[in-house]
């Protein structure tokens, strides 16, 4: 056998330009193309953990998800124990990289349900920012839900939508908790542009389609969403 001419030894290697024969016969090299990176939307439910495995024994996300074609399934960020909703994973370690980044500025949406009503005061501080023990940190957007408004109106509970564009361990807990809040659930409902499917359950996935594929990797190149870690 020779490879570019010249006799082949133990541990060659043949690249996409060299001439290989064998016995004077030119051989063809194919190559077969990487599998195309996937993403895949999960709901994530109360009680699962974001990691590969857990010293406790609780359930992983991980051990709902299907085999990839290729690599290894990457988490885009995390949510913690309490938290439920949508979480993104990848097969692209450079994507999920970039939708974490602080500078690509990525939107993030959750649900949140408040023990009582917080005053129009306490939602004006946490969009002017709060300091936490990392930083102060702040909401984009605030917005009561079921017709509720601030002050008390809503009974024992009250439910809004906030958006923020990082993903600091516990940040939205911590946000309300720095104003005197107490959380009782949360869901992210929104990562960028991509929202939680009303018909997937928890614990269930489905593979990203071809346009939100298209749309995550706009939001990155472009900055964050306008559109709609725990």
């Amino acid at each position: 056998m020779t490879i570019g001419g010249r006799p082949a030894q133990l541990g060659d290697r043949a690249g996409p330009g060299d001439e290989v024969r064998l016995d004077g016969k030119r051989v063809e090299l194919t190559l077969e193309a990487p599998a195309a990176p996937e993403l895949l939307l999960y709901n994530k439910a109360l009680g699962e953990v974001t990691t590969r495995r857990d010293p406790q024994g609780r359930p992983t996300v991980f051990d709902n998800l299907p085999a990839p074609r290729q690599g290894r399934w990457i988490s885009v960020g995390r949510l913690d124990v309490n938290t439920s909703g949508l979480l993104l994973f990848t097969t692209d370690g450079e994507l999920a990289h970039r939708l974490m980044h602080p500078s690509a500025e990525v939107e993030r949406e959750y649900r949140v349900r408040l023990r009582g009503a917080p005053k129009r005061a306490v939602l004006d501080a946490l969009l002017r920012g709060v300091e936490l023990t990392d930083g102060r940190a702040r909401f984009e957007r605030i917005a009561a839900e079921r017709g509720q408004g601030p002050a008390g109106d809503a009974g024992s509970h009250s439910w809004y939508r906030v958006v923020l564009k990082e993903g600091r361990n516990r940040e939205v807990r911590r946000m309300w908790s720095a104003v005197g809040c107490e959380v009782s659930r949360l869901a992210r409902v929104r990562y960028g542009p991509l929202g939680l499917p009303e018909d997937l359950r928890p614990g269930r996935w489905r593979l990203a389609t071809a346009q939100e594929v298209g749309a995550l990797g706009a939001a990155v190149r472009g900055g964050s969403s306008s559109s709609s870690s725990g």
